[in-house]
């Protein structure tokens, strides 16, 4: 314990070195962690965010994988660092030198429980490719079938297990002394971007994953996944099929081969949307690194370290911003954000209103050729940054998915509009609203969990009621954005009067209809059978409350 806190102290001291010599003196004063002494001179103190972002980029590259890799994803999170910044992180690099041969035997041996010379022909002894967290060697197994090694560089999970506990002690001191530490929910940013790392560092997960998404395609032969060799793998050593095609960026080589350009663009952008919207699980990082083109342009993905997940919930939520967005419906939009539960009472709903409708004059009615995705993702961040809405981070993953994406498919077919691609599939995930299936299938977790809480119903009244009779009950109701919280609740009451009568008509149906089977003759008004009538009212009542509900996404 003892030399762990010695370790950690030795690395934060490490950490503050590094930021104290690239300027940031002026920052951590303000923030409290050093002292007067240390603060910058008004000159550095004045540097515009573009200066701050390269001198930030530089300091975590000088600091190593962990703070690499917070600053790579930090880059994608537009609601939280200011776009200056952002950009600047985009460029970090996370290629760093290799390392000794000897060192890549020693770890495969240990791992494999034997010799090389027991697993592989043949083993490079100069990697592919080198990163901040292992490299890929080239090999050839005893069967004969050439492979990707993957190692994980040495001690490199100690190395980050200790920053990791360094950021975490630091987000909890700025969120008890920083106001804006604790809007933004620092630990809980800490703690994903945590998960997020760990994952990475297990290979074995990476395969799973890897494998994951094979099976998502496999009746689809144009998009294919490495195969993983299981009984060459382990948590630090990953063993997969070698692919040995063409980078999707380099377009010259690809069109001196003869591949079809636009029909690559479309097979990517299906197969990554598939994996959004159909599936709800998707390759996290697909830059053009990790995309090649193989003979009948065939499409493989490589490296899932990196993945994303959306829940059923969550897609019809981004599908929702989709329309929204596209239709210039500036009340659905902020009705969606409510729904995600991201606006709280200090979010000021008539200036948030104001600025969403300048993007909706920028983007309302413009060709979906034209229409950038990224560009207007980019855009709604840099609002949810202004009035400090922090958006879900699986969105915030998937807007950088469909940036990096765009990137992708711009190089190889410029008129390619991934908003026009994911129209077919917004419209079909919300026809799916209407399929009996889902409606069952939602109804039935509904009703389990409104079952749940009335069963615990009366316990909870009976806690209410004790903390009420000792007083220990504040009230703290803020009307600010009154008008939009009693919409809410007269939206409710609308619906549950609706409910109502439509129980008493149907109650009503059920005495005639019992009243003619005793009396064994139709009941007539008018000459018109009451019973069929009532019949096809009481169905087009339930036919409008059923739409009314799936219609706002909370079923």
């Amino acid at each position: 314990m003892l030399k762990r806190k010695m370790k950690n102290a030795q690395r934060s001291q490490e950490i503050l070195n590094v930021f104290l010599k690239n300027g940031f003196s002026h920052v951590l004063f303000r923030l409290g962690i050093t002292d007067r002494k240390f603060s910058a001179t008004d000159e550095e103190a004045d540097l515009n965010l573009y200066h701050v972002g390269k001198k930030l980029r530089i300091a975590l590259e000088q600091l190593g994988p962990t703070f690499v890799k917070f600053g790579q994803i930090a880059s994608g999170r537009r609601d939280l660092v200011p776009e200056e910044i952002a950009v600047e992180l985009e460029q970090l690099q996370d290629h760093v030198e290799a390392f000794p041969f000897v060192e890549v035997r020693e770890i495969i041996e240990h791992q494999l429980a034997g010799t090389m010379e027991e697993f592989f022909q043949e083993f490079d002894e100069e990697p592919l490719a080198s990163a901040s967290i292992g490299q890929v060697h080239r090999a050839r197994l005893i069967s004969g079938e050439l492979v990707a090694v993957k190692v994980q560089r040495p001690n490199i999970q100690r190395q980050v297990e200790t920053d990791l506990a360094i950021l975490h002690d630091l987000a909890s001191f700025l969120e008890k002394n920083m106001a804006w530490a604790k809007t933004y929910r620092l630990r809980d940013l800490i703690y994903e971007f945590s998960h997020s790392l760990r994952e990475e560092l297990d290979y074995q997960l990476e395969a799973r994953n890897s494998e994951r998404v094979a099976r998502q395609f496999t009746k689809v032969p144009e998009i294919q996944i490495p195969y993983v060799y299981d009984e060459y793998s382990t948590r630090t050593v990953l063993t997969t099929e070698l692919i040995t095609g063409i980078k999707v960026s380099n377009t010259k080589q690809l069109d001196a081969e003869g591949y079809d350009r636009q029909l690559l663009a479309e097979r990517i952008a299906d197969s990554m949307l598939s994996q959004v919207m159909e599936h709800g699980f998707f390759h996290g990082d697909p830059h053009p690194g990790n995309i090649f083109v193989t003979s009948g342009n065939v499409i493989y993905f490589i490296d899932f370290g990196m993945v994303g997940q959306l829940s059923k919930e969550m897609t019809y939520h981004f599908i929702s911003l989709m329309f929204a967005l596209r239709k210039g419906n500036i009340e659905r939009l902020i009705d969606v954000f409510s729904d995600m539960d991201i606006l709280d009472e200090n979010t000021n709903i008539a200036a948030l209103y104001r600025d969403l409708q300048i993007i909706q004059r920028k983007y309302y009615e413009a060709s979906l050729n034209d229409l950038k995705l990224g560009d207007v993702f980019m855009e709604v961040f840099s609002i949810a940054y202004r009035y400090r809405i922090r958006l879900p981070n699986e969105i915030a993953i998937l807007s950088k998915v469909i940036l990096t994406l765009e990137g992708v498919l711009s190089k190889l077919d410029p008129s390619f509009s991934i908003m026009k691609a994911i129209e077919p599939y917004g419209k079909k995930m919300m026809l799916r609203q209407f399929d009996p299936r889902y409606l069952v299938e939602n109804s039935w977790h509904s009703l389990v969990k409104n079952a749940e809480i009335i069963a615990e119903l009366p316990s909870d009244i009976k806690k209410a009621v004790k903390t009420i009779q000792k007083g220990k009950v504040d009230l703290d109701v803020g009307l600010k954005e009154s008008t939009i919280i009693f919409r809410r609740f007269d939206k409710i009451a609308n619906r549950l009067s609706f409910s109502i009568v439509l129980l008493a008509f149907s109650i009503l149906m059920v005495g005639l209809i019992i009243g003619s089977a005793i009396a064994g003759q139709t009941a007539m008004f008018f000459r018109l059978p009451l019973i069929e009538v009532g019949a096809l009212i009481a169905t087009l009542l339930f036919a409008y409350l059923l739409f009314s509900i799936v219609r706002s996404g909370r079923i």
